[in-house]
């Protein structure tokens, strides 16, 4: 610690010394003082140095996250704190990792409306949508094909803004992810599919470095999918 002391010392006097500042001044009662410039110079080092250490480490990029859907992301008969999104925010936060995850749910939606809603919804410096098309189409009398090429087109549009794309469509749907009404996902599940979703993004943030704004990134390469999840618009349910 000592040696480590005396050499940073003596590197600060030996560029001082190049910068032409005189180390000694006048005789003071027969003996050589410290020129006041070297001083002055020696004291400002020292801040500077000081500053520098306590500076703290730069703060990391945040992760943020847009998860669209209808009732069941929400949260409709748990509340939006017990909502896989919420969920999804405090775990991948206890993982370390800095996210934001903002939930565009509108219950009673259908493919239809979250895709014209989908740029308003998605704002730019987005990293990651999580879109979860439910079943309200087929419920209200649409059709499987139309479902589909809706979850293809926003898929889609958002790659086309470099942003990557999670479809949560499991086919089927567990049974005991839902409530009484056998229509909206009980707090159990969504507590399931919070983990589902954080072990996969965290799995992807390990292997490569903080998604760039959409405006710099090159075209990003699909998440990997565990069985429930798919990155590619999965079949309608019957």
């Amino acid at each position: 610690m000592r040696f480590g002391l005396r050499a940073g010392f003596r590197s600060v006097v030996f560029g001082l010394r190049l910068l032409g500042l005189r180390l000694l001044g006048p005789r003071l009662f027969g003996l050589r003082v410290p020129s006041l410039r070297f001083l002055g110079a020696l004291l400002l080092t020292g801040i500077l140095a000081g500053t520098l250490a306590l500076a703290p480490p730069a703060a990391a990029a945040t992760l943020n996250i847009v998860a669209i859907g209808a009732s069941n992301t929400t949260g409709l008969g748990v509340g939006s704190d017990h909502a896989y999104p919420a969920l999804l925010q405090e775990l991948l936060r206890k993982k370390g990792i800095s996210a934001k995850v903002t939930n565009a749910g509108v219950n009673g939606d259908v493919t239809a409306g979250m895709l014209r809603r989908l740029d308003s919804a998605v704002p730019n410096g987005t990293d990651l949508v999580i879109l979860q098309p439910g079943g309200n189409d087929l419920r209200f009398f649409g059709t499987k094909a139309a479902r589909t090429a809706n979850i293809n087109a926003m898929v889609a549009r958002l790659r086309a803004r470099h942003i990557r794309v999670i479809v949560y469509d499991p086919d089927p749907v567990p049974p005991d992810f839902y409530q009484w009404d056998h229509i909206h996902f009980n707090a159990a599940a969504h507590a399931k599919i919070a983990a589902i979703l954080a072990t996969q993004i965290a799995a992807q943030v390990a292997a490569k470095p903080p998604v760039q704004p959409a405006s710099q990134s090159a075209e990003p390469a699909p998440l990997p999918a565990p069985a429930a999840v798919t990155t590619q618009a999965a079949p309608a349910r019957p």
